[in-house]
């Protein structure tokens, strides 16, 4: 990017793997002029600082957001509520308030009533990721060609909706918007419920008695693997997003228990037309995905390469 950055000063709050690659394509692309990062982990207040991914470095999230006209929680989302109330006295008016989090109707309940009037509150997040954690897993490419959806409130001040977009066009995302109920139905199909389906897995692979751990990691470049993947996810985050898009999930789970329940009744009555309808039907989303730019078709025995789109903020 040329010319001035978008913003003077960004904050961030948490510097995980969404918080560290921010600031690295913040910095990279010069959107913005000053960094400030708090977290209320010393230890890794203190790697962020060995990284250089900020200006300024302060354990007090309320410290950090002093002056800064882009204020961006990149906490788990159970933790959004705290975090608003804390920082809010010391917002500056005219700042945008925005976050990662990927539950939206939440954060727009517990932490809208807690933005200072004349701060523009617009709840985002960016659909990018790894199943890697921490400071060190950030790199400055991981919303290349990704989707970051944004869900403005109603009055929203366009030039800020504007500004916000412009900054994650500028980390390279594509912007959308969204209602943040239709936000939460739609990721707890495409992201929650993948990940839940994953855990249980693994878990059950796990609990089996007849199936070792051994042959588990011995097969696992098999279907098994990717779930594993999923399934290293972010324990944290992933507790937060269930209890936060509680009711969409449950529906979601819901629907899926019902076609799981017609698989299973198609095996046990031999029903192969119904099986390869359903598995002919289904493999035709992943050549959109890829049609979508949202995946390669390359051979995959290991995924070396280092973007993706599993978890974080998934």
């Amino acid at each position: 990017m040329t010319g001035a950055p978008l913003f003077e000063r960004m904050a961030l709050i948490g510097i995980g793997l969404i918080g560290s690659s921010i600031a690295q394509a913040a910095r990279q692309r010069g959107l913005v002029k000053e960094i400030a990062i708090s977290t209320r982990s010393p230890a890794t207040l203190a790697r962020a600082e060995e990284l250089g991914l900020g200006d300024y470095y302060e354990h007090d999230a309320a410290v950090a957001v002093e002056g800064a006209d882009l204020v961006i929680l990149c906490v788990p989302v159970g933790a959004n509520e705290a975090v608003a109330k804390w920082i809010a006295p010391n917002l500056k008016k005219g700042a945008i308030l925005t976050d990662v989090g990927s539950t939206k109707g939440s954060v727009v309940e517990h932490v809208g009533p807690h933005v200072p009037e004349g701060v523009h509150f617009i709840p985002g997040h960016p659909i990018a990721g790894t199943e890697q954690s921490g400071p060190d897993a950030g790199f400055p490419t991981l919303f290349d060609h990704r989707w970051c959806i944004l869900t403005p409130p109603k009055g929203v001040d366009q030039a800020a909706l504007e500004k916000l977009s412009a900054f994650w066009q500028g980390c390279g995302s594509n912007v959308d918007l969204m209602e943040p109920k239709h936000h939460d139905l739609v990721l707890a199909i495409v992201s929650h419920l993948p990940h839940l389906i994953a855990y249980n897995i693994v878990g059950t692979a796990d609990d089996l008695e007849t199936v070792t751990k051994s042959q588990v990691i011995k097969y696992s470049a098999s279907g098994f693997r990717d779930f594993t993947r999923l399934a290293a996810s972010d324990p944290t985050m992933w507790r937060d997003v269930c209890l936060s898009n509680k009711e969409a999930i449950l529906e979601m789970l819901a629907r899926f228990s019902e076609d799981l329940s017609a698989m299973q009744r198609a095996i046990r009555w031999g029903d192969g037309q119904m099986l390869f309808d359903l598995f002919d039907r289904t493999r035709s989303i992943r050549r959109s995905i890829i049609e979508a730019g949202q995946e390669t078709d390359a051979p995959d025995f290991g995924r070396h390469s280092t973007g993706g789109s599993v978890s974080s903020t998934d």
